[in-house]
């Protein structure tokens, strides 16, 4: 593959610098920021890479003067953070045949709004105790 801006290749890690990494793409050096290493803070960055390390990047330019600009997390498939569904609901229907009632999607609704209620409800009252306690 061609090194182009946007493209994503690998390439290996070379030498490390307290501002970021050199990276070796088959003949050509370019450097990732240490802030285009992780999605987190980098405070040392060979907690997350070290020497020889093979990694992919995406190119995210190249100047006039041939200088590569590159970057690890952007490099990276984006992995969604939430991976499972909620805890509260079946979707199954198997807990529609435990509770001997049907949980049709009206039913679980009412509930929610039901709890929802009942929980602004609460906020509501002591809010106007806080309130009635500073007029005091």
């Amino acid at each position: 593959m061609t090194l182009e801006v946007g493209n994503i290749v690998e390439g290996t890690v070379v030498n490390i610098t307290n501002f970021g990494a050199f990276i070796d793409l088959n003949g050509k050096t370019g450097l990732v920021h240490i802030s285009e290493v992780a999605d987190t803070y980098v405070k040392d960055i060979k907690e997350f890479i070290k020497e020889g390390d093979k990694v992919k990047v995406k190119v995210l330019g190249i100047d006039a003067n041939g200088k590569i600009s590159l970057s690890i997390k952007q490099g990276v498939a984006i992995i969604p953070k939430r991976t499972t569904r909620p805890a509260d609901v079946e979707w199954s229907g198997q807990d529609r045949k435990k509770s001997g009632g049907s949980n049709s999607f009206e039913d679980i609704m009412s509930k929610f709004m039901k709890e929802s209620e009942e929980i602004m409800s609460d906020y509501k009252k002591k809010q106007e105790v806080r309130t009635k306690n500073r007029r005091s």
